[in-house]
C-alpha cells in the first residue's frame, strides 16, 4: 500500500485497536457476503455467512462490526441464526453470539447475519472525479468491520466471495474470478465473485462503477492481467495500467509463483496512492495520466501480492513485512528494468527519508502501536526495504534471492512476524543473523557517522564515531582516491562507538568516499584532519 502523500502522511484518522484476542479464540474458515447497493440512498443491505472454527472452548463468539452511531452511520443487525445462538446483541465495534451450549475446541459453526446500515468507514459510498456514483471498499488497516462483519485482523485469513446486487448500469469488480452475471428484477444485476485463497479482511474489497475494461495481458498463459478505469480515462488508463503485464513476469521469476487467478488494476476512489487488495489493486483516480509516471506505485501494489497478500503479517506490528518487501521489491524491478544507477538513486531517496524519520524518532522497524495508520511511516517503507538491501549486499545476490524465495515458499497462504524471516535468512545463508535483526529491527535509528580521516606517510587513518544512542554493527566501504586518480576501496568492519582503523597506502590520499556502492543505511558527516 502507498499512501496518497508516500514520503509525509498527516494522520487522518485514528482506528481503535481491534479484540486482539479474536484471532486467538476462532479461525474464520469462510466468508460470504451478499451486499445490495442503491443509487436511492447510501445504505446497504447485506447478509453475511461466517464459517469458522473454535481455537478454544467458548460460550460466545465476536464478529467485529461497527453499530449505528449519533451521526445515522453504522451498521444494526436484525438477526444471527446458526445451529448453537442463543441471543445476540451489539456494543460499538462488535456484535457479541452467545451460544446455547459451549462450543469446545474444534468445533466448526456457522452463523448467518443479516444488518443494513450507512457505513461509517471502510466502503467510500461517493462519485467518481467525473461525477459519477460509485462504491470501493478500502479496508486497510482494520477498516472492513465498518461495513462488513468479520474478524478485522491480518492473522485470520479465509477464503471469501461477494455476491453484489447493485442497479444495471454498474460493473462491480472484487477479489477472485466471477462465477456469476446475472440480470434482475428492478432493473439491477447480480455479480458473484468467489476468491478460494485464504486472504485477510484489510485486502477483501468489491468496487461498482462506471467502468472501462481491458485485457493487458495473460500470463503464462492462465492469468489475465485486466485494466479497470474510468471511461473518461480509457485510453490513458489502459495505457498506463498495462504496464501490469510485464511487472507480474518479473515477481513471478525471482519470487515464486502467482497465488492467485486473476490480477486486476483498478482506478478508484482509495485514499491511498494504491492499496493492495488481492489480486484486485485499487489505485488512487489521479494515478491515470497516459504517461505512465505511475509504473513504481503499481510495481510496489502488485509486489504486495506475494508480501502482505498471499504471506500475511502475523500483526501489523510486523507491517515491514508487507512494506517493506514491497519497497524493495520495486526497486529490484527497476534495477533490472533500467539498471543499477536507477536502483541506487531510489536508494538514496529512501536512505534520505529514513534518516529523517530518524531524527524525529527513536521507535523500532517492529512496532507495537495500536494506531495503525502510524505505521505508514518511513520505518515499514524506506527503512525496511534498507534492510532488505543491506541483507542483499551482506549475503550476496544469489543466497539473497533463495532466502527470499525460501521465505515466500514457506510461509505462502499463511502469516508471519520477523522472526520467521530471520529464521528462513539464517537457515539459507548459514549465518548467525541475530545482531543483525537485533539492531536493525527491534532498535531504533539508523547510524549516524562522524568520520575523520588523514594521511600520513603509508597510513590512511580513519576515526569513526557512531552518535546515535545505541552502536550498530556493520561493514563499511570506502574509496580512497590517490592523487593519481588510482581508487582504493576497503571494508571495514564497525562494531563500537568509537573505532580508529590504520589501513597502508602506497600513495597519498586526496578524497575519501563513504559507502561509494549504496550499500549501508546511514548519515554522516566526512572530513580530513590536516
Amino acid at each position: 500500500m502507498r499512501p496518497a502523500s508516500f514520503f509525509f502522511l498527516s494522520l487522518l484518522f485514528l482506528f481503535p485497536a481491534n479484540i486482539l484476542t479474536a484471532q486467538a479464540r476462532v479461525d474464520v474458515l469462510h466468508y460470504s457476503f451478499d451486499i445490495t447497493l442503491s443509487d436511492h440512498s447510501d445504505s446497504i443491505h447485506g447478509k453475511a455467512t461466517v464459517q469458522l472454527r473454535y481455537l478454544v472452548p467458548a460460550s460466545s463468539v465476536a464478529f467485529d462490526l461497527v453499530t449505528t452511531r449519533p451521526n445515522g452511520k453504522g451498521m444494526t443487525v436484525s438477526g444471527v441464526t446458526g445451529k448453537n445462538v442463543k441471543e445476540f446483541s451489539k456494543d460499538a465495534d462488535h456484535l457479541n453470539v452467545q451460544l446455547l451450549q459451549p462450543a469446545a475446541a474444534n468445533d466448526t459453526a456457522s452463523y448467518t447475519i443479516t444488518y443494513a446500515g450507512i457505513p461509517a468507514d471502510g466502503l467510500i459510498i461517493s462519485t467518481t472525479k467525473y461525477g459519477h456514483r460509485s462504491f470501493f471498499a478500502d479496508n486497510w488497516p482494520n477498516r472492513g468491520h465498518n461495513w462488513i462483519p468479520c474478524i478485522d485482523e491480518p492473522g485470520d485469513k479465509a477464503p471469501v466471495e461477494f455476491i453484489v446486487t447493485a442497479p444495471e448500469h454498474y460493473q462491480v469488480i472484487a477479489n477472485g474470478i466471477k462465477v456469476e452475471e446475472t440480470d434482475m428484477p428492478g432493473n439491477t444485476k447480480l455479480t458473484h465473485w468467489k476468491e478460494d485463497v485464504p486472504i485477510s479482511t484489510k485486502v477483501m474489497v468489491i468496487g461498482a462503477a462506471d467502468f472501462a475494461v481491458s485485457l493487458s495481458g495473460m500470463i503464462d498463459g492462465c492469468i489475465p492481467v485486466y485494466s479497470w478505469v474510468y471511461p473518461e480515462n480509457r485510453n490513458e488508463g489502459f495505457y498506463d495500467y498495462a504496464q501490469a503485464a510485464t511487472i507480474l513476469p518479473f515477481y513471478i521469476k525471482y519470487v515464486g509463483p502467482y497465488g492467485y487467478k486473476k490480477l486486476a488494476n483498478v482506478q478508484s476512489k482509495t485514499r491511498f496512492g494504491g492499496l493492495e487488495n488481492a489480486n484486485t489493486i485499487f489505485y488512487a483516480e489521479n494515478s491515470v495520466t497516459g504517461t505512465r509516471k505511475s509504473e513504481t506505485l503499481l510495481a510496489h501494489e502488485i509486489a504486495h501480492q506475494w508480501f502482505g497478500n498471499m504471506a500475511t503479517e502475523k500483526t501489523f506490528a510486523h507491517l515491514w513485512l508487507s512494506e517493506g518487501f514491497a519497497t524493495y521489491m520495486t526497486i529490484l524491478y527497476m534495477e533490472n528494468k533500467y539498471g543499477i544507477d536507477t536502483a541506487r538513486a531510489m536508494l538514496k531517496e529512501d536512505r534520505a527519508q529514513a534518516a529523517e524519520f530518524a531524527r524525529n524518532t527513536d521507535r523500532p522497524v517492529v512496532d507495537d502501536t495500536q494506531d495503525y495508520m502510524q505505521l505508514l511511516n518511513a520505518n515499514s517503507y524506506q527503512k525496511g526495504g534498507w534492510i532488505l538491501h543491506m541483507l542483499r549486499r551482506q549475503l550476496g545476490d544469489t543466497v539473497f534471492q533463495r532466502s527470499v524465495r525460501s521465505y515466500y515458499a514457506t510461509y505462502a497462504g499463511k502469516n508471519a512476524d520477523s522472526k520467521d524471516l530471520e529464521t528462513i535468512f539464517e537457515k539459507v545463508s548459514g549465518k548467525d543473523l541475530t545482531v543483525f535483526f537485533r539492531e536493525w529491527l527491534y532498535t531504533g535509528g539508523i547510524p549516524r557517522l562522524n568520520v575523520k580521516w588523514s594521511n600520513v606517510g603509508a597510513k590512511l587513518t580513519l576515526e569513526i564515531k557512531q552518535l546515535q544512542k545505541s552502536p550498530f554493527q556493520f561493514p563499511l566501504e570506502i574509496n580512497a582516491i590517490t592523487v593519481s586518480g588510482k581508487t582504493i576501496t576497503q571494508t571495514i568492519n564497525v562494531t563500537t562507538a568509537t573505532q580508529t582503523f590504520l589501513l597502508p597506502v602506497k600513495e597519498k590520499i586526496s578524497s575519501i568516499q563513504l559507502d561509494p556502492k549504496v550499500s549501508l543505511l546511514f548519515e554522516g558527516t566526512l572530513s580530513e584532519q590536516k
